[in-house]
């Protein structure tokens, strides 16, 4: 279990201690998951790896990173957010970099995400664009099967 603390914050991947209401609320509304269901967001949780960023003095979430992989080879960075009151303080780096540290995420032959406007963040964190680009594809099914 990740339990790693810094200037008044705390990250951890207990399930138990994360406020999906406060997940749910960001990610209703992120460009990339506008109108989520409550019970997609509950679901992508247990089927992958979540990490809360906690506000200590209030003890509340002001943030949130999922990791989706098969434990092994693969990894998926998902849904990071800190919310806009706790921005600029480099504690989405701090997500990514405790994510990326996870001992029970090393040792991937690659690592994935994608993002419309946290380029840098992930730079940072020693992410680059894709090589080769033409050796990847997508899909990108409608949105009404999707949302199933």
């Amino acid at each position: 279990m990740i339990d790693v603390r810094r200037d008044g914050y705390r990250i951890s991947n207990d399930p138990a201690q994360l406020d999906i209401d406060v997940v749910h609320g960001f990610l209703f509304t992120a460009y990339w998951s506008r109108g989520i269901r409550r019970e997609q967001v509950v679901r992508s949780i247990a089927h992958s790896l979540g990490y809360g960023l906690f506000h200590e003095a209030s003890g509340a979430q002001v943030g949130f990173a999922r990791a989706i992989s098969d434990r092994t080879t693969f990894g998926y960075l998902a849904d990071v957010f800190v919310l806009e009151p706790h921005r600029g303080r480099g504690l989405a780096k701090w997500m990514v970099r405790t994510i990326l540290a996870d001992p029970e995420l090393h040792g991937f032959r690659r690592w994935l995400l994608a993002t419309r406007d946290a380029h840098a963040i992930y730079a940072a964190c020693g992410f680059v664009p894709l090589t080769p680009p033409e050796r990847w594809m997508q899909l990108t099914p409608d949105p009404d099967q999707a949302a199933g």
